[in-house]
């Protein structure tokens, strides 16, 4: 069978800093004559990186291949460049049917016409005749649910409506490869279900191609026959989505705790007076892991510092789902010390969470630590919190519970009556 998708030696170079002087040919005469043995400079400049570097794969029609890796490893300019966003600096793609991408959120989209002008827009980008895109009109603004506002200026939208209907018309317009970028970033939980089920049902029923990236696993795991792990540039890691993340896993492992001894790769605030100074993620053979099975036990090692005395101390474990950030489905609390803890006083300790009654997902952690002050009087006194550890902890599926509905597992039994 021919790929669908053919990447060979591509590569893409970017410059940053501060632009190198432009010389025209006259000036290179002339520096010939001034400075005759003076060697003309060739090659990688300083202000110069590589964002892609010789990635080479194949994508075979009706496959769905998962991009995985890092922020900044280079796989929304991969992207880009399969959609003819950007060239390559070097290599070959070759496209064999016709390509809707999603990529940020409005690429495409004209800010000034209306939803409705912008759909017919990206349809004749497409190649579509206008009697094709009004076959797929009514289905576009019902899948985005913009009906009311199908009229007005998309500059108008919120960021959820812009991405609701820039899915929908990529999905809906008949593309034979469906490109698209983080489109579980934006969005309520409802919908990024339906992004995921659209996906499905393009490939399988449909017999499209999804290229896709994302930071949740858990898609990523539902939709993907196989996997590209892409790090610094380069391809790192191509197989099964079990291998290509437990690759992945070990690549984060070795990076983020290395920066976790100073807890700068998260979100966190505080008082400056004590701090957590390393949290580690371990399972029961004390390696640093992401993933977890059903029932497994997760270990957090913790360390802290106090640079001020303080009355009491108290840790906060909160743990929630990625599908429902703001709903808090665990809270571990413990008082660490009741006295006054000195200045300079350096603590230690191990929490155990069993991870029984969760379903399988993607779980987002946040680590509080505070004083008596800050915890019963609500005082910001002298306290450190980080609402958002490196990245979640994700439990896998291995019971196959794909349709089933919620977040936690709670103990049942069913009596049948006679």
């Amino acid at each position: 069978m021919t790929p669908i998708i053919e990447v060979k030696g591509l590569s893409k170079k970017y410059k940053i800093g501060e632009a190198q002087p432009y010389l025209t040919l006259r000036d290179t005469l002339a520096g010939l004559f001034t400075h005759p043995f003076q060697k003309i400079k060739v090659g990688l400049q300083k202000d110069e990186f590589w964002a892609l570097k010789d990635i080479n794969f194949t994508v075979e029609p009706g496959e769905v291949v998962g991009i995985i890796g890092r922020n900044g490893a280079g796989k929304s300019t991969l992207l880009k460049i399969l959609s003819r966003i950007t060239p390559p600096t070097s290599g070959e793609v070759i496209l064999r049917g016709r390509v809707g991408s999603l990529l940020e959120v409005g690429t495409g989209f004209h800010q000034e016409l209306t939803g409705r002008e912008n759909i017919f827009l990206n349809g004749a980008i497409l190649g579509m005749s206008q009697q094709e895109i009004r076959k797929k009109f009514d289905e576009i603004i019902t899948f985005a649910e913009v009906e009311k506002f199908i009229d007005t200026p998309v500059k108008h939208y919120s960021s959820g409506m812009y991405m609701r209907l820039a899915f929908s018309i990529a999905a809906h317009l008949d593309p034979d490869i469906l490109i698209v970028d983080e489109v579980l970033a934006v969005g309520d939980a409802e919908f990024q279900e339906k992004c995921i089920g659209k996906m499905d049902q393009i490939a399988k029923k449909e017999g499209k191609t999804v290229l896709f990236v994302s930071h949740n696993s858990e898609a990523i795991r539902k939709l993907s026959h196989r996997c590209i792990l892409v790090n610094q540039g380069k391809k790192e890691f191509e197989g099964t989505v079990t291998d290509t993340f437990q690759k992945y896993n070990e690549i984060q492992s070795n990076i983020d705790f290395r920066k976790s001894n100073r807890i700068n790769n998260v979100g966190r605030r505080g008082s400056g007076t004590l701090k957590f100074t390393n949290i580690e993620i371990l399972n029961t053979q004390n390696r640093k892991v992401f993933v977890f099975k059903p029932r497994d036990i997760v270990k957090f090692k913790v360390k802290y510092s106090v640079f001020k005395n303080v009355v009491g101390l108290n840790i906060i474990v909160y743990l929630s789902s990625t599908k429902a950030e703001k709903v808090i489905l665990s809270e571990i609390r413990q008082e660490l010390d009741s006295e006054i803890i000195m200045k300079g006083t350096k603590g230690e300790l191990t929490i155990n969470l069993n991870l029984s009654n969760l379903m399988p997902g993607e779980y987002n952690l946040k680590f509080w630590l505070g004083d008596r002050a800050a915890l019963k009087q609500n005082i910001p006194t002298n306290y450190d919190y980080i609402d958002k550890l490196i990245r979640p902890i994700c439990i896998e599926d291995e019971l196959n519970t794909q349709n089933r509905t919620g977040l936690i597992v709670l103990p049942a039994q069913v009596i049948k009556n006679i």
